[in-house]
């Protein structure tokens, strides 16, 4: 474990400054506490995207965590959704959102005289369909954490170890991923999983996903809270019924990661 914090430590201090796209997840959270650490904060700039395929509850903590980091922290705005061939879907749709947000951030790194933009890509990224990484090579981007081989049990350990908020925290994906391929991505959409997945939050689910299938809202929560789930299930219902949804289910599959890709 120290040999690869170690690792990572000489890898950061060998770029010397960096611009790091930081949502404020596990991942990002972690390389920028180390990437401060070993820095210091004026080598550093964390940048969080905004646009309507995160919810802004994100971005306040991603902004809270940034302060209380010491970190230097900018907010850029990203447009996705003006980009066809992002909004029309396709299977490679994280190719195009990436691409943008690492321009952007390309044009920061440039202005504020930093030699490096970073993103937060672990070891365990490579074994998942990753259109990103892929806008990332094209335009320069580095992977700390990727290089030094720490998969997300590793930066869950030594973010605990840091003190991290995050180290227990979900992982969490763009509201487009809870859209089939294919299916045109809009605001409305969006605005109605956002919603959606909020509730789920305040009653207190852990792991969740709100897939959209048109007039069908497709569930996957961890299987330890199926019977939790039963219990709300008259007010689940109601209230995505009220989002515009026609029929509300609970995939019994359970929560899993890029569950979208099993119908591509």
């Amino acid at each position: 474990m120290d040999r690869k914090i170690n690792k990572l430590k000489k890898i950061l201090k060998n770029l010397k400054s960096a611009v790091i796209a930081y949502s404020g997840g596990l991942d990002s959270t972690f390389l920028l506490k180390v990437a401060v650490d070993t820095l210091g904060s004026k080598n550093v700039l964390a940048v969080t995207a905004r646009s309507e395929t995160y919810p802004i509850s994100e971005y306040k903590e991603a902004a809270r965590i940034a302060r209380s980091i010491g970190a230097r922290h900018l907010t850029i705005h990203t447009e996705e959704l003006k980009i066809k061939k992002f909004k029309s879907n396709p299977v490679n749709r994280c190719y195009y959102c990436k691409r943008e947000l690492f321009k952007k951030l390309g044009g920061i790194k440039n202005r504020y005289g930093m030699a490096y933009v970073l993103d937060g890509t672990n070891y365990d990224d490579l074994k998942d369909m990753r259109h990103g990484k892929r806008a990332a090579g094209e335009l320069g981007v580095k992977s700390p954490l990727l290089e030094a081989r720490m998969t997300k049990a590793d930066i869950r350990r030594f973010s605990k170890r840091l003190g991290l908020p995050t180290w227990d925290k979900p992982s969490f994906a763009c509201l487009a991923s809870r859209i089939p391929f294919k299916d045109e991505i809009t605001i409305a959409g969006l605005r109605r999983i956002d919603i959606a997945e909020g509730y789920l939050k305040g009653l207190g689910f852990k792991q969740f996903r709100v897939r959209a299938h048109k007039d069908i809202a497709r569930i996957e929560i961890l299987k330890d809270e199926f019977k939790k789930a039963l219990r709300f299930h008259d007010s689940m219902s109601d209230k995505l019924k009220d989002l515009g949804f026609v029929y509300v289910t609970l995939d019994l599959g359970g929560y899993r990661m890029g569950s979208m890709h099993e119908a591509a």
